[in-house]
């Protein structure tokens, strides 16, 4: 006496590749859809272009990269770039008023 057979599963769906964006919102004028990205992968090189504000990144890919990397780099990069903006301003903005030759010309015809 045999086991009675199974019902026969039915096949799963294939999983489908939902396609990554190719256009991002922009950092600066916080446009929608407004920066493109163009991978060349012969030259190993991807821009990046605002429509709007004609923001530009550029970097380097390889076989691998895709639109959302190179978006990714750059909002790291504005990041870093944003963070080491003010430690230099302050060394600028700490010049007085007077220039620094005329300051110390009234000091020596003083003595």
């Amino acid at each position: 006496m045999g086991k009675r057979k199974k019902a026969a599963k039915k096949p799963q769906q294939s999983r489908r590749n939902v396609p990554l964006d190719t256009a991002f919102t922009c950092l600066f004028c916080h446009h929608d859809k407004s920066v493109t990205v163009r991978l060349d992968r012969k030259e190993g090189i991807a821009q990046l272009v605002c429509r709007v504000c004609d923001q530009r990144y550029q970097s380097k890919v390889n076989h691998l990269t895709e639109p959302v990397d190179i978006y990714s780099e750059w909002i790291d990069a504005a990041d870093a770039a944003q963070r080491d903006e003010p430690t230099s301003r302050p060394a600028a903005a700490s010049s007085s008023s007077r220039p620094v030759a005329a300051a110390a010309s009234e000091d020596s015809d003083e003595d």
